[in-house]
């Protein structure tokens, strides 16, 4: 007898480009390039195939050989997805959850996991996160977060196999950015209930906010620069930011050290 899927169905609100943001940043990631099975789970993928159809294609302008597999709990989800993809290669579907079932014994390489553990408690997330981080190939990395309905704010933790967290990326659309605060509302549930007084993830929030207050004097030269120019403030102030190459996108790393609850 096959056992129940680890977990809760998700919602299954999806929509086209939502996870556009995270699908690029994994795709760029060390992991995948060197990853000798690219194998990539879409874990609680939604009410349609769209964003496991969509990481896939971005995932290819990397790694051709790159795999995805989208897992759900829901087995209408899992049906209806297999019948939107229909003739596409690489891509599959399954009913799972956090023990990320996947044929043949194969590890992923990156787990997806976005707007899954919003509807969890707090002291869950040690938990799913060591569920998942499980199943990973031994370099592998667990990618969980969250995002707005529309993917113009999104957050997310890498955590590696050993179920530790490395980084916290920040990810927003820079036209019309008001206030950077607005990630506050979308941080992964490890964090969202620690942005309070005293806390690392609140003073970096904070940080990030005065920075691109203060850059408001280059906001002629446009938000990429005006951007750039509070993160290097950041950087400056003391900040293990990562992957910086990543700023123009209006995206910021830092290391989980710097924002791990107190």
């Amino acid at each position: 007898m096959t056992p129940s899927p680890v977990g809760r169905p998700t919602r299954g609100t999806t929509g086209a480009n939502r996870l556009r943001r995270i699908d690029r940043w994994i795709a760029r990631h060390p992991v995948l390039r060197r990853a000798d099975d690219p194998l990539v789970v879409d874990l609680g993928f939604g009410a349609s195939a769209v964003t496991p159809l969509e990481l896939l294609a971005r995932l290819r302008g990397q790694r051709p050989d790159a795999e995805v597999l989208g897992l759900e709990i829901d087995p209408e989800r899992v049906a209806r997805a297999r019948e939107q993809s229909t003739g596409v290669e690489g891509v599959s579907f399954a009913r799972g959850g956090f023990e990320v079932p996947v044929p043949g014994g194969r590890r992923p390489a990156i787990i997806r996991a976005m707007n899954v553990l919003r509807q969890y408690d707090e002291a869950d997330v040690a938990d799913a996160w060591g569920r998942m981080c499980a199943r990973l190939q031994p370099d592998g990395i667990l990618v969980e977060g969250t995002c707005d309905e529309i993917g113009r704010i999104a957050t997310w933790a890498e955590v590696g196999a050993d179920a530790v967290p490395r980084s916290l990326t920040v990810s927003l659309r820079l036209a019309e950015l008001d206030s950077p605060a607005i990630a506050a509302e979308r941080l992964p549930k490890a964090l969202i209930h620690r942005n309070v007084d005293g806390e690392r993830v609140q003073e970096f929030v904070a940080s990030l906010d005065r920075e691109w207050a203060r850059a408001a004097v280059v906001a002629p030269f446009g938000p990429v620069h005006r951007w750039r120019t509070a993160m290097r403030a950041l950087a400056d102030a003391g900040w293990p930011l990562l992957r910086r190459e990543r700023w123009r996108l209006g995206e910021v790393g830092v290391a989980w050290e710097a924002v791990a609850p107190r």
